[in-house]
């Protein structure tokens, strides 16, 4: 068998690069390097992935970009080509997002509403991959899944499901 093709970027399509770029930058305090002005910018979470000990380990960050809908690039032809809208009325990219210990649900939900998102639901525990989740919509439409272990919460390591009761706290949803 051959070896699995591998992801190596996920775009995330705006209608303006640098707006999502200041967007993003400050709801996930990512580092993004504006590449191709007004086409394209590309996001550097940072650091690399820890290990069991707390410490980063060998595998970095995988990098997004932030793309023009209106002149997605690359194509061979110079002048934009069709779609160059923003899909309005149905589903789009859905991106999952670790968070950092560091950091909150709260923190990351009041920034993407402030800054024109729409919160979607938050306080969620989902037993399949034993952990909790918020999501919201940002400005151009897209979905972002917001994730986080919770200390309390056991997993099988084969399934990753929950193993026995997980207590959350008065008001949370679990499924």
């Amino acid at each position: 068998m051959p070896y699995p093709n591998t992801l190596v970027f996920i775009d995330i399509p705006s209608t303006d690069p640098a707006a999502a770029d200041a967007y993003y930058s400050e709801v996930f305090g990512w580092e993004i390097e504006e590449r191709i002005p007004g086409l394209f910018h590309r996001i550097v979470p940072g650091q690399n992935f820890k290990v069991d000990d707390g410490t980063q380990g060998p595998t970095g960050n995988l990098h997004m970009g932030l793309y023009n809908a209106t002149n997605a690039r690359p194509n061979p032809d110079p002048d934009p080509t069709e779609p160059t809208g923003m899909n309005p009325d149905g589903r789009g990219i859905r991106a999952w997002i670790l968070i950092s210990e560091d950091d909150s649900f709260e923190r990351i939900l009041e920034a993407a509403t402030r800054l024109g998102g729409t919160e979607l639901w938050r306080d969620h525990f989902w037993t399949e991959f034993g952990g909790a989740n918020a999501s919201f919509v940002d400005p151009w439409g897209n979905q972002m899944m917001l994730w986080q272990h919770l200390p309390d919460a056991e997993q099988d390591e084969e399934t990753h499901e929950a193993v026995g009761e997980v207590n959350l706290p008065d008001g949370w949803t679990i499924e």
